[in-house]
């Protein structure tokens, strides 16, 4: 009996789905809180962003799903501290500062969290090098 072919494997992240109530509303958040860059609206129900080589696609409920309740976006930022500060005062609702989450071999991991109007939770996360 012959092994069965490999299955082709996964590469990069295209797109994520984070489900919002208000589309419209969100959009706002994510392009002028957040600064992510808005690439089109697929009418009243649809926004696309590009986060890096990453789609973000708002969407309401589309039969599964439930607003607020989604898996977590990490995006990475340089300066953790001002991008979490800047993002805070253009209206993002603070969960946590920027704090220490491990310290690796090469680098220390910093994260904080915020959350979008709909209760979604999203982290930023910063890998700072020690100086040379």
């Amino acid at each position: 009996m012959n092994p069965p072919a490999p299955a082709p494997g996964l590469s990069e992240i295209g797109q994520i789905a984070i489900t919002v109530g208000d589309v419209a509303k969100a959009t706002e958040f994510y392009r002028d809180v957040l600064g992510v860059k808005f690439l089109f609206a697929a009418g009243p129900n649809l926004a696309f962003f590009a986060a890096g080589s990453v789609r973000l696609m708002l969407s309401t409920p589309q039969g599964a799903g439930e607003v607020g309740k989604n898996s977590i976006l990490f995006f990475k930022v340089n300066d953790i501290a001002a991008a979490h500060a800047a993002i805070v005062a253009r209206g993002a609702k603070n969960e946590s500062e920027p704090h220490l989450i491990a310290k690796m071999s090469d680098h220390d991991l910093w994260i904080s969290a915020v959350r979008d109007p709909e209760g979604n939770l999203i982290e930023l996360m910063s890998e700072v090098r020690p100086a040379k």
